[in-house]
């Protein structure tokens, strides 16, 4: 089994093959592709080239059948080195770690590309390597509003307790006083539920529960609207609307979705997903761990 510390400095390929999840998806890399570049936040560094490793590991959707052997129906290595050229001629950048996000949401632009997996060396520090590595998925890229911004939506999980509350619409107000649409989250529902000693036929029954609670919750404010793809939440919140979220075809559909049915853990996941501003829990329940999105208790 690979460590967490071997994992920390292996290549970006090793860990993008350690993450995958059961139905891995293809992937393309660039290895030890070496520039020179004037980089670096300390006067002694200005107007000095030094030499840069770049070492890129790119998950890709699957490219349409049959690729005829046609450079145009695939994402190209050239694509990456190019990119990588463009944007150390576009401007001087002071930390790698600028320069290592610039190179994914240019690389995550790309139709075909899903999760970028990027390390940045500088060689010629000392007698040493010094770097940045990071991760990044177009699931996590934040939605556009139509003036081009970026929209960074709060999810809100509310609980049974505050679906049945009589000042519902005073509690969605306020959680929308911000001014930020928010996607909402439920539980899983005061009924009994079939139990099936299965786990892969239970989870789907759970999903199903979570979204009857999902539809309890619309029919209580007319701003819940229930919505079960990526593409309808994308549309809403793209457009300052609040949404409440059918988990079933987006959990299922993920290739490295949460395997559970925990309700909370599913709106963390969500959360991460929608690169959102915070997790608010309106409920009591307990708190997520390990959370890369601030999280409020309500």
């Amino acid at each position: 089994m690979t460590s967490d510390t071997s994992l920390a400095f292996a290549h970006p390929e090793e860990r993008a093959e350690a993450s995958a999840g059961t139905d891995p998806r293809d992937r393309i890399s660039l290895r030890d592709h070496l520039v020179e570049a004037d980089i670096g936040a300390f006067q002694k560094e200005r107007g000095t080239k030094q030499r840069l490793r770049f070492n890129v590991v790119v998950e890709v959707r699957a490219g349409p059948a049959p690729l005829e052997d046609d450079v145009d129906r695939i994402l190209s290595y050239d694509r990456i080195t190019e990119t990588i050229a463009d944007l150390l001629a576009e401007e001087r950048v002071n930390l790698l770690e600028t320069l290592a996000e610039k190179l994914a949401e240019r690389i995550l632009a790309e139709p075909q590309a899903m999760r970028a997996f990027i390390r940045i060396e500088k060689l010629d520090v000392g007698p040493y390597a010094l770097g940045v590595e990071i991760v990044r998925s177009r699931a996590e890229v934040p939605v556009q509003a139509e003036t081009g911004a970026a929209v960074h939506p709060v999810v809100a999980f509310l609980g049974n307790v505050e679906i049945a509350a009589a000042d519902l619409p005073a509690r969605i107000d306020r959680i929308l006083a911000g001014g930020v649409p928010a996607i909402f989250c439920v539980g899983l529902p005061d009924l009994p539920r079939p139990v099936t000693g299965h786990r892969p036929t239970q989870r789907r029954i759970d999903l199903l529960a979570i979204e009857q609670n999902a539809w309890a919750l619309a029919a209580r404010d007319p701003r819940c609207v229930v919505v079960a793809s990526r593409t309808e939440i994308d549309w809403a919140i793209r457009r300052g609307r609040s949404v409440v979220w059918a988990p079933s075809k987006i959990v299922l559909d993920a290739v490295d979705g949460p395997k559970g049915s925990d309700p909370v853990a599913l709106a963390l996941w969500l959360a991460e997903e929608m690169a959102a501003l915070r997790l608010e829990l309106h409920a009591d329940v307990a708190a997520p761990a390990g959370s890369r999105v601030p999280f409020l208790r309500a």
